[in-house]
């Protein structure tokens, strides 16, 4: 998902933009260990894994493999580090933002190099990285910088002669769980709140993507955070993440991904210390385009809610109903958009669209794909793999898609736009909400009655008019129905990493001379 929108965002609007940002040229890997009390570490049982450059198929290096052993030190290191009494629970609210500030400040340093990272171990453009990932990083961990000094309580008026008022004090430990698909960006998203609200953390990249997460350990550490706030564990679902979710010492987890893990997740956590549970699942998103619309508009939107990021991503715009009306022009103006996009190699500057992030994805894909075209629809453009290019599928588009396709109602997580039609509002807000997800909706029309009520209607957490993957660090971000639980960015994350404590004194009826 990209945050605040496209390449276009971080470029200067003037006669004369600068240069291009470049990748760089990364001879070694520094940081391939597993970061526990702002030291690098082994793994206790020797094991390591490989990390692969999808648009190449190369190995990149070997990365240490943390087990349920090396998570119980990291959450050991974090429970010490959050004690009372220690440097950071000691710390001042606002020392605790001058932090978050110095880190956001060194990925600022560090840009093309974490940019470069990106690109290497998921695929993505380095351009995209550039100024998706790391712009929403970075803007992440400043928003959250602000808000350390500003998370209180409340007085309340209570009954006879008391005085009741309310603290947010830290969870303790929250483990957290990211995706491959956006590493740095949901690495920011976990630990920004969760540090600005005074928490300690164990955090598992995913074990397709865990360099650029790494990386910022360094960084971590380089920007002053004590010992144990922030731990790293690179390893496997199965095992690390297990280990997390389960954990009897971690008061809280955060993952995003499948709905079918987070399922695991809630039951690990429920069976274990009932721990606190934020969820950001999967998705099936629809868009609903009116026929009084900016076609030109809707279409480039829902082009890039489809294809970008190689369509994986979890608000990807996957089911878009356009009015009758303009039904055949808007496909029409899909396709040839489409044909255009431009797929290659991610460190080039031309380059849009990259591979899938591995073989299993790639070949989840095509089987969807195929079974769109055994099921009837009609298929418009791509449906096939490059030609020699290992992991990279053509953006395709499938017209006549029917709301029992397998394609209409499954989570595809790749370059594949589906095109319905439709005639009433109510017919597609009904259709629209059919889905067992909830995540993200968008509405195109230029009629603000409309869009308000269709908006209203739409069983999504979130709901864009008229723009597509608008997210932004002071919006909240989650999901209805089974795309998860709990609210990611902007205030609301806050409430997801603090407890309330309510405190009431008995006041003397009496006053002292």
């Amino acid at each position: 998902m990209a945050q605040n929108g496209t390449i276009e965002n971080g470029l200067a609007r003037n006669a004369c933009p600068p240069p291009l940002p470049q990748p760089v040229k990364i001879p070694e890997i520094k940081h391939t260990k597993i970061f526990i009390n702002n030291e690098w570490h082994t793994s206790i049982k020797g094991k390591k894994f490989p990390t692969i450059n999808p648009a190449t198929g190369v190995k990149i290096c070997d990365v240490e493999e943390a087990d349920k052993a090396d998570v119980d030190e990291a959450v050991k290191a974090a429970k010490a580090a959050g004690q009372r009494g220690s440097e950071w629970r000691r710390m001042d609210a606002s020392s605790r933002g001058r932090l978050l500030h110095r880190l956001a400040d060194l990925l600022e340093r560090e840009r093309a190099v974490l940019a470069t990272l990106e690109s290497m171990d998921t695929g993505k453009p380095f351009l995209h990285a550039f100024f998706v990932d790391l712009d929403g990083s970075i803007k992440t961990l400043r928003y959250y910088a602000g808000w350390t000094d500003k998370i209180h309580g409340k007085t309340m008026p209570v009954d006879e002669n008391f005085v009741c008022f309310t603290k947010h004090e830290p969870i303790g430990v929250c483990g957290a769980i990211i995706p491959w698909n956006f590493p740095l960006l949901m690495f920011t998203w976990k630990i920004a709140p969760a540090l600005a609200c005074g928490n300690t953390v164990v955090i598992k990249p995913a074990e397709q993507t865990p360099l650029t997460a790494l990386h910022v350990g360094a960084l971590v550490k380089e920007a002053g955070f004590p010992p144990g706030v922030v731990n790293i564990v690179p390893g496997f679902g199965p095992t690390a993440g297990a280990a997390i979710a389960s954990h009897m010492n971690i008061d809280k987890v955060a993952f995003t991904g499948s709905t079918e893990v987070g399922q695991l997740i809630k039951a690990a956590a429920a069976k274990s210390n009932l721990k606190r549970v934020t969820l950001e699942l999967g998705g099936k998103n629809p868009c609903i385009v009116f026929a009084d619309s900016d076609l030109q508009l809707a279409v480039e939107e829902t082009q890039k809610g489809s294809f970008f990021n190689q369509g994986q991503a979890c608000t990807a715009a996957s089911r878009v109903y356009v009015e009758e009306p303009v039904y055949d022009e808007f496909v029409r103006l899909s396709v040839e958009r489409a044909k255009n996009i431009a797929i290659g190699d991610p460190m080039e500057p031309r380059t849009s669209h990259g591979p899938q992030i591995d073989q299993h994805q790639f070949d989840k894909i095509l089987e969807l794909v195929d079974s769109g075209k055994k099921e009837g629809a009609t298929l418009e453009c791509g449906g096939c793999a490059v030609k020699d290019r290992g992991l990279f599928i053509h953006p395709t588009i499938f017209s006549d898609v029917k709301d029992h396709m397998r394609i209409a109602k499954e989570e595809i997580f790749g370059p594949v736009q589906c095109i319905m039609k439709f005639k009433t509002q109510k017919e597609v807000i009904d259709r629209a909400n059919s889905s067992q997800y909830g995540l993200t909706a968008a509405v195109f029309t230029r009629d603000v009655h409309c869009a308000m009520s269709v908006s209203a209607a739409l069983e999504a957490g979130t709901v864009w008019v008229n723009c597509y993957n608008a997210l932004h660090a002071q919006a909240p971000f989650g999901g209805f129905k089974m795309s998860g639980n709990g609210r990611e960015l902007g205030e609301y994350a806050l409430a997801e990493y603090t407890e309330v404590k309510a405190i009431t004194i008995k006041l003397s009826e009496q006053l002292t001379l």
